[in-house]
């Protein structure tokens, strides 16, 4: 079988590009009543999320389940730490929606371990494990600071953290009963991380889910 040409390619591209538009345009199951869908960059690809046009679908089986044994799997508040802000599904839409326009000094983080991120993320977002971030876990506060340095523009100088270039950070992992990225959370303030620049995605893939939107492998 003969493999499509390069103009062959960009065709078919063109072609699926116009059909997403044209389903979105035409969604009975939207996200408010003036937004359809919401476009994001996901591993140099665009993404289009929306929710699940099929009125029937139900909760996927990974998030099924209503009780998991506390601890660890207990409920978390809904102020995770002073000055922390806690984000909805539109809140976190939005941050998506100003990465994919160019604004870099966001980033939407997946705290979730590989094996739960293969099952499923939010378009756009970067996975970075908690345990890389957790000393209980053998992280060493240089592994840390080379994160806080190398993916969230920390200056570093002398020992010390300069913050004031920082990333705004929208962190989230499977829901309100997830612990991940609480974990980050707090490592990231142990750190001296600004709360200002912190926001929790509190329902995390839990309610992402339940409402159907966009998730990609």
């Amino acid at each position: 079988m003969h493999k499509p040409t390069l103009a062959i390619s960009i065709i078919l591209s063109a072609s699926l590009a116009v059909a997403g538009s044209a389903m979105a345009a035409d969604a009975a199951v939207k996200i408010t009543p003036k937004l359809t869908s919401v476009k994001v960059m996901h591993n140099g690809k665009k993404v289009t999320i929306m929710r699940d046009q099929n009125q029937k679908a139900v909760v996927v089986a990974d998030f099924a389940k209503t009780s998991r044994k506390c601890p660890p799997f207990c409920i978390n508040p809904m102020v995770l730490a002073p000055g922390v802000e806690t984000l909805g599904e539109l809140e976190v839409l939005d941050y998506l929606d100003k990465m994919s326009k160019g604004d870099k000094s966001i980033m939407v983080l997946d705290s979730r371990t590989p094996s739960w991120v293969a099952k499923g993320t939010i378009p756009g977002s970067v996975n970075i494990p908690w345990t890389k971030l957790a000393p209980q876990k053998g992280a060493s506060p240089l592994e840390i600071a080379e994160i806080l340095v190398d993916r969230f523009n920390v200056k570093e100088q002398e020992g010390l953290f300069d913050f004031r270039d920082a990333k705004t950070l929208v962190l989230f992992c499977n829901g309100m009963w997830c612990g991940q990225s609480p974990n980050n959370i707090r490592t990231l303030l142990r750190f001296g991380y600004p709360a200002d620049k912190i926001k929790w995605y509190r329902g995390g893939m839990q309610n992402w889910a339940n409402l159907g939107l966009t998730t990609v492998k």
